[in-house]
C-alpha cells in the first residue's frame, strides 16, 4: 500500500471507480497533471477529458466530464458532473451530439425559434462528446 494511492471518482449518481493505483493522470485547465504515492496535498480545477490510472501493470481510461481533484492523504478524489468507463460509453449518443455541437458552431448564430445559440455551451459539448468518443477509442486498458 505505501506505492500505491486510492482513486475514487464520484458523481452526483454513483461512484464510478473506487480502486488502488499506482499512479492517476487528470486533465486539469492547464494541461494534463500526474499524481504518485505520497504527492503533496492539492485541490485542482480539470476540464473534460481522459482521466488515466495505471492499476496492476494495466493502464485505464475513463472519460470526467470536468469538476475538481483533491489529492490527500495518498487518496484521489475526481468530483465529476459525469465519469464513463469506455464499455459504458454509447458511441451512437456520443457521435450524435458531436454532430450537434458541430452543426450549431458552423451554422447560424440562432436557433430555430429565435434564439441566439450559446457559443460557450456548443463548444463544451463538442469537447465532452470528442472526449467520449476518444476514451471509448481507447477501450480502457482492460
Amino acid at each position: 500500500m505505501a506505492n500505491e494511492l486510492t482513486l475514487r471518482v464520484i458523481t452526483p449518481e454513483r461512484i464510478v471507480t473506487d480502486t488502488t493505483a499506482a499512479s492517476v493522470r487528470m486533465p486539469g485547465l492547464d494541461g494534463d497533471m500526474g499524481v504518485f504515492p505520497r504527492h503533496a496535498a492539492m485541490v485542482a480545477a480539470l476540464k473534460p477529458g481522459i482521466l488515466r490510472y495505471k492499476e496492476g501493470g494495466l493502464e485505464t481510461t475513463m472519460f470526467v466530464a470536468g469538476g475538481f481533484a483533491e489529492v490527500r492523504d495518498n487518496t484521489v478524489r475526481v468530483l465529476t458532473s459525469a465519469g464513463e468507463e469506455p464499455a459504458d460509453i454509447d458511441q451512437v449518443r456520443a457521435q450524435a451530439a458531436l454532430d450537434r455541437a458541430r452543426q450549431r458552431l458552423a451554422g447560424s448564430q440562432v436557433t430555430n425559434s429565435g434564439e441566439p445559440i450559446d457559443m460557450i455551451r456548443a463548444e463544451a459539448a463538442l469537447q465532452r462528446a470528442l472526449m467520449r468518443l476518444t476514451t471509448k477509442g481507447l477501450g480502457g486498458g482492460r
